[in-house]
C-alpha cells in the first residue's frame, strides 16, 4: 500500500485481493443464453451511480426514504438490542445517510466497510472520518459474494453486527441469497447479528410506478449499461434502439428490468456479433420482493433466527434483525 493512502490515522485497510472480473467472458456468456442477460453490476460507472442517486430521490421510488425513515425511527431500539462495544460490518462501502444514522445510534467500537473497489472504499471511509473523528475504521477490500477471511483482530471480535441495507439482497436469486446468508453466518460467528433491509411484496401498481418513473430516470439508468459496455468492450449498442421495461413477475416475486429491442438488429460486442430480434429483450436486473415469513425461513436455513423486525406503516419495507443461532 502506498504511504499516506489512508489519510486518517484511525483508518486501517485489509486487502483480500479480490479477483478482477473477466468482463468479456461474463458479458458474452449472458448474451449467449436463450434469455439474453447483462450483469447488473455494469450499471454502475460514474454516470450510472449518479443516475441511481437521482432515482432514490424520485417521488415514486419509496425504498430509500422508507428505509431511512425506519432507521431514524428505530435507531435507538436497534442500539439497545445490539448493545455497546460492537464491530459494525457493512456489506458494501457507504458514506451515505443510512450508515451515518446507524453509526450515530450504535457508536460502535469499530466500523468495517467492505467493498470490491479499493479506491471507492478508502474515499468513502475518509469522508466518514472527516465527520466522525472518534470512529475507528478497518476497511476491507473484498468480494463479499465469496467466502471472507477476516484479519485475526476482526475474526476474534465477539460482538459483530452485519449491515446490508437498500434491499440489495433482492438482486440475488433465492439460491444466491441462501448462499450469501450462510457466508454471513460464518463471518459474523455465533451470537453475531445481521441487520437487513428488505423490500416487501406489495401492490403491482406501486412497484410499476417505482421502476417506471414518470421522469424516465430509471429508463436512463437501465440504458446506461449499454453505454458502459460500449466503452468497456468496444460494443456497438445504440440506446435509442432499446426500450426500458420493468415487469412484475408474480410467480418469482420479483421485478425484472429489461431492455427490449425495437428492431431486428446486430450488435458487436468485443469482436462477437449478437443477433437481436424485434421484441427480444436483454434482462438486466432482478429485484426480489420478500414476505417476512419467507425471509425468516431462509434465514433459519442459514443458521440465523429472526430476532426482531420493523415495518413502515404502509407495509412497503422492513428492517429485520437476524441473530446467529
Amino acid at each position: 500500500m502506498k504511504q499516506g493512502i489512508n489519510q486518517h490515522q484511525n483508518l486501517q485497510v485489509f486487502d483480500a485481493h479480490p479477483a478482477v472480473a473477466d468482463v468479456k467472458s461474463e458479458v458474452l456468456a449472458g448474451l449467449a443464453q436463450p434469455q439474453k442477460t447483462l450483469p447488473a453490476k455494469f450499471f454502475y460507472d460514474q454516470r450510472g451511480s449518479r443516475l441511481f442517486e437521482a432515482i432514490t430521490q424520485l417521488p415514486e421510488y419509496y425504498l430509500t426514504r422508507t428505509e431511512i425513515g425506519l432507521l431514524r425511527q428505530h435507531g435507538g431500539e436497534i442500539a439497545e438490542l445490539v448493545g455497546q462495544g460492537s464491530v459494525l460490518m457493512e456489506y458494501g462501502s457507504g458514506a451515505s445517510i443510512k450508515i451515518r444514522l446507524l453509526l450515530e445510534a450504535l457508536q460502535p467500537d469499530c466500523y468495517v466497510p467492505m467493498d470490491i473497489s479499493k479506491e471507492f472504499l478508502i474515499a468513502s471511509a475518509n469522508k466518514l472520518l472527516d465527520d466522525y473523528p472518534w470512529l475507528s475504521i478497518y476497511a476491507g477490500c473484498v468480494d463479499y459474494s465469496q467466502p471472507l477471511e477476516l484479519p485475526k483482530a476482526l475474526a476474534e471480535a465477539p460482538h459483530k453486527l452485519g449491515f446490508f441495507p437498500g434491499s440489495s439482497m433482492g438482486n440475488f436469486t433465492p439460491a444466491e441469497s441462501q448462499a450469501f446468508l450462510r457466508r454471513a453466518r460464518t463471518t459474523l460467528g455465533s451470537g453475531g447479528r445481521f441487520l437487513l433491509g428488505i423490500d416487501l411484496a406489495k401492490d403491482e401498481a406501486v412497484l410499476h410506478a417505482a421502476y417506471n418513473d414518470s421522469q424516465g430516470v430509471t429508463a436512463s439508468f437501465n440504458k446506461n449499461i449499454l453505454r458502459h459496455l460500449n466503452r468497456t468492450l468496444r460494443a456497438s449498442f445504440s440506446e435509442e434502439l432499446f426500450e426500458h421495461q420493468a415487469r412484475v413477475n408474480h410467480s418469482q416475486s420479483r421485478v425484472e428490468m429489461h431492455l427490449v429491442s425495437k428492431i431486428d438488429q446486430m450488435v458487436h460486442v468485443a469482436g462477437t456479433t449478437i443477433v437481436l430480434r424485434k421484441g427480444e429483450s436483454l434482462h438486466t436486473e432482478n429485484s426480489y420482493k420478500y414476505r417476512i415469513e419467507s425471509l425468516q425461513w431462509m434465514a433459519r436455513q442459514a443458521g440465523f433466527e429472526l430476532e426482531k423486525s420493523w415495518v413502515d406503516d404502509n407495509g412497503y419495507f422492513a428492517l429485520v434483525m437476524l441473530k446467529a443461532s
